[in-house]
């Protein structure tokens, strides 16, 4: 079941970066599929998905409460981490994001190999759930930790623009508002969100293969090193115990456990550019995390 539901992925991934080494595909490619899948494809996945179950907001509370505890558990570790070790307040926020984020184009292509359309469902209101809280956080510590004096005002200007505008909040948040209103789709609108959602993962995965730069890794190796050790193992294994304390059972726990060994999310990247950050410390956190996490995932899928 492991390789079965891992290979698929990361044999894209590693599609992705043999089209770039080959020339095939180029940074404006790259930044287009990116754009393209966050903005318009992914998003109208999620919301196909969501917005087609029948009783959306169901179930699962054991589960999103998990998630949650974990995801702020770990923010709260690494940032004493940031503190304790005096990361220099250009890398913190970046390292900050690296040890919390996850990737929702692995998690959905492999919860949906695994759990199917149901347990895509279930991720996709837990992203809906946890994608604000996180960029709460990211955002507040990218503009804690910048070397730009900020009022109190435009930060929390900046923090709510951050979650209005993120289209896969959006999209969540309407599947979930749909589901809870109307039963189904017509088979007109299904059929269409149906192939426009088939394009999302495949050119992702492409995408992430593309972006993936092992230089970057060398030269930023021991805080990529620490920042992916908190995501993939802290965060699974406090994550475990929350999972457990709530009494999380199957398909809740598998998803759990799947998300919380995820590696860290490529739109750290952006928010590092946009908030002066340390980018290159988030590409080699982005490309050390993602192959590391084909071990962390698959001990996910034995358990």
């Amino acid at each position: 079941m492991v390789l079965n539901s891992l290979f698929p992925v990361f044999i894209l991934i590693l599609f992705g970066s043999l089209l770039k080494r080959w020339r095939l595909t180029d940074d404006v490619f790259l930044k287009m599929a990116d754009r393209l899948t966050y903005y318009i494809f992914f998003p109208l996945l999620l919301f196909w998905k969501i917005g087609g179950a029948s009783t959306a907001l169901t179930g699962g509370t054991g589960l999103y409460q998990a998630v949650i505890c974990a995801v702020l558990t770990v923010y709260v570790l690494s940032t004493l981490f940031i503190k304790l070790y005096k990361i220099p307040d250009y890398k913190a926020g970046t390292f900050s994001q690296s040890c919390y984020r996850f990737n929702s184009y692995i998690g959905v292509a492999i919860v949906l190999s695994v759990l199917g359309e149901e347990g895509i469902k279930q991720f996709g209101i837990l992203i809906g759930l946890i994608i604000p809280i996180i960029n709460v956080l990211c955002v507040s510590t990218l503009i804690w930790f910048s070397e730009e004096q900020v009022p109190p005002a435009k930060r929390l200007g900046q923090t709510i623009k951050a979650l209005i505008s993120n289209p896969l909040i959006l999209a969540c948040v309407s599947g979930i508002i749909y589901a809870n209103i109307w039963q189904g789709f017509p088979p007109f609108i299904g059929n269409t969100l149906k192939l426009s959602s088939y394009i999302a993962l495949p050119l992702a995965m492409l995408s992430i293969g593309g972006a993936l730069t092992l230089s970057t890794v060398r030269d930023h190796f021991k805080l990529s090193l620490i920042a992916s050790l908190f995501k993939l193992l802290a965060l699974p294994l406090i994550g475990y115990g929350f999972l457990s304390a709530f009494g999380v059972s199957d398909p809740g726990l598998k998803i759990g456990l799947i998300y919380f060994t995820l590696p860290t999310s490529p739109a750290l990247y952006i928010l590092s550019s946009q908030l002066n950050s340390d980018t290159n410390l988030a590409s080699a956190s982005i490309a050390l995390s993602t192959i590391l996490s084909f071990f962390s995932l698959s001990i996910a899928l034995l358990i």
